[in-house]
């Protein structure tokens, strides 16, 4: 069995950060790599880590918000001149499939100048997806549902979004992008989890930690942290040591790397 590694190469939120990149981490099972959201600043990031062009197996988009998806474009490019070999699948929700091979034709990335074939396959909630062993299994989310309330009769598209649960050597782990409520997650602890990378900008940290201190998960990586509580570091972890006595976690910073 190989190792089992997480990259974080981008935990900020959805505002403009001076100190942080947008959502990105990667994944890394052994010889099977994963990336989960290509935030903005991911391409420069996954430069300076080293990383062969060929690593990634494949790409999973949680929706459609410009800090989760935003970075995918140069990241292709620069797939497309370090010349990347590997067939690479794209899985985002399906509302982004059609408009981003447009966005990519548009910004002349045709797939005839692509050294690799890149194949952008819509998600389905419950349907999971293997890789070397991995397994992905995609659930919805509530992020959206407000978006979806006030428009979408004017803009009658699906507003989906996707949290993940990442099954490999024996591990369970959640990743949670970015959620309605903590209740979203439910679908995730139908078993233990042996890691939990959860977000915290969306909800008070009083009601994410009161949820997971009655959870099975035996550690938690907080990122995407909103503006407030990232601010305020030092009080937000307090807070989570008094609530979360019996679980380890850690509030994640760019480009750390966790192995376990």
């Amino acid at each position: 069995m190989g190792k089992f590694s997480l990259r974080c190469f981008g935990i900020g939120d959805g505002w403009p950060c001076a100190d942080r990149n947008h959502s990105s981490f990667l994944y890394r099972f052994g010889k099977t790599s994963l990336l989960v959201d290509c935030g903005e600043g991911l391409s420069g990031r996954f430069k300076a880590a080293g990383l062969s062009y060929d690593t990634i197996d494949r790409i999973f988009i949680s929706h459609l918000h410009a800090d989760h998806f935003g970075g995918l474009f140069m990241l292709l490019q620069g797939f497309w001149l370090e010349r990347r070999r590997k067939l690479l699948p794209v899985h985002l929700p399906a509302d982004g499939v059609k408009p981003i091979q447009q966005l990519l034709n548009a910004a002349l990335l045709f797939p005839e100048l692509l050294h690799f074939r890149l194949r952008l396959e819509a998600l389905r909630a419950g349907k999971s997806v293997t890789t070397g062993g991995v397994r992905v299994t995609p659930f919805p989310s509530t992020h959206l549902n407000r978006l979806r309330k006030s428009f979408h009769k004017k803009h009658p598209q699906h507003f989906a979004a996707f949290c993940f649960l990442i099954e490999g050597q024996g591990k369970r782990i959640g990743h949670s992008a970015d959620l309605g409520h903590p209740t979203d997650l439910e679908p995730l602890f139908a078993k233990p989890l042996d890691l939990l990378v959860c977000e915290l900008a969306h909800f008070r940290p009083e009601t994410l930690f009161r949820y997971l201190s009655k959870r099975d998960v035996k550690r938690i990586i907080f990122i995407h942290l909103g503006r407030h509580h990232w601010e305020n570091l030092a009080q937000t972890r307090r807070l989570a040591a008094k609530m979360l006595p019996n679980i380890p976690f850690t509030f994640a910073r760019d480009n750390q790397q966790f192995n376990f």
